[in-house]
């Protein structure tokens, strides 16, 4: 995938996001939770955290999208590509090391299904990848 491609997901993703909150915040005012979602039960109290996490995630979409030039020329640009690399690939490891030796992991009451760490497994490796991938890359 080239940049251009990228930056266009990445403005999609903003606006999923921003979907996604909305729409929690619709459930929690119509009263429907506690809310079971593929095998996982979601209450009123997630909202809080979930809120700030899509935040954060519209933050680092909405610069990428919009604000980031490529190739990276700011060393400050290509450091926190490298930390996002880095942070990315432990995400990776940790739901790998999870797969691998059979870890549960307990939200409340509810055991995270193994599926979210596949999830998890791929889509953090891919994004560690391309972290890696555009804070080296020179030109386009």
């Amino acid at each position: 995938m080239n940049h251009h491609t990228l930056r266009e997901i990445a403005k999609i993703g903003v606006g999923l996001v921003i979907a996604d909150i909305i729409c929690g915040i619709w459930l929690a005012s119509a009263g429907f939770f506690p809310l079971s979602l593929l095998g996982v039960t979601w209450s009123a109290n997630a909202l809080g955290p979930g809120i700030v996490f899509d935040l954060a995630l519209i933050i680092i979409l909405a610069h990428y999208g919009w604000s980031m030039k490529l190739p990276i020329t700011s060393p400050n640009e290509r450091t926190l590509l490298n930390v996002a690399g880095l942070v990315f690939l432990a995400v990776a490891l940790v739901h790998l090391v999870r797969l691998a030796f059979g870890w549960k992991i307990l939200l409340g009451a509810v055991v995270v299904p193994f599926w979210v760490s596949w999830c998890g497994v791929f889509i953090a490796g891919y994004l560690s990848y391309s972290s890696f991938h555009f804070a080296r890359r020179r030109r386009i």
